[in-house]
């Protein structure tokens, strides 16, 4: 069972364009994939955003469905959405850590904005529990990390020459103290 530690939450970035979003969305369990969903709408639409939504077999084929739509589309940011519950054999730990590993691999070499939603579990309880939008909302904070790693991107983005971004790229970045910068 969860704890009732106090997490930190960031405020969502504001973004001018709006940032367009792909949820990849594995729903084995349907009941856990629909609550994550729920979140992660949620999420993108309180940031004024917009998502598409594209399911995939399984935990191991969201990598690379990221992938193949970051080749061929234009999107700032990615949402992955599953859950892996523990079974009686090792596939769970296969499925963990490699659906994790590609993802990583997506973010850190090839700098995609990927907000990881995809849950690990013990039982059936514990992921109906982490996939309520109403309760721990893992759906909503996959897709936070997402936005948040699009504003950062943004943020950095290398200019050609000295020419100013238009204005209508402008955003804050984490909302506020320090963190912002308006571009």
């Amino acid at each position: 069972m969860a704890t009732s530690d106090e997490h930190t939450t960031l405020p969502l970035p504001e973004f001018n364009p709006p940032a367009r979003i792909l949820i990849v969305c594995a729903p084995y369990y349907r009941k856990i994939a629909e609550g994550l969903l729920a979140g992660a709408r949620a999420t993108i639409e309180a940031a004024g955003c917009s998502h598409d939504l594209i399911e995939v077999p399984g935990a191991l084929e969201i990598p690379p469905a990221i992938r193949i739509a970051a080749q061929n589309q234009g999107y700032s940011g990615y949402v992955a959405l599953g859950c892996i519950i523990r079974g009686e054999t090792t596939h769970y730990d296969t499925v963990c850590n490699d659906s994790s590993r590609g993802l990583m691999i997506l973010g850190v070499d090839h700098g995609l904005c990927i907000g990881n939603g995809i849950l690990t579990c013990e039982t059936m309880d514990q992921a109906i529990v982490r996939a309520d939008p109403e309760q721990m909302n893992k759906g909503g904070g996959a897709a936070a990390a997402a936005l948040h790693l699009a504003a950062l991107k943004r943020n950095f983005r290398v200019q050609r020459g000295d020419q100013p971004m238009p204005e209508s790229d402008d955003f804050m970045l984490a909302g506020g103290t320090g963190l912002s910068r308006t571009i």
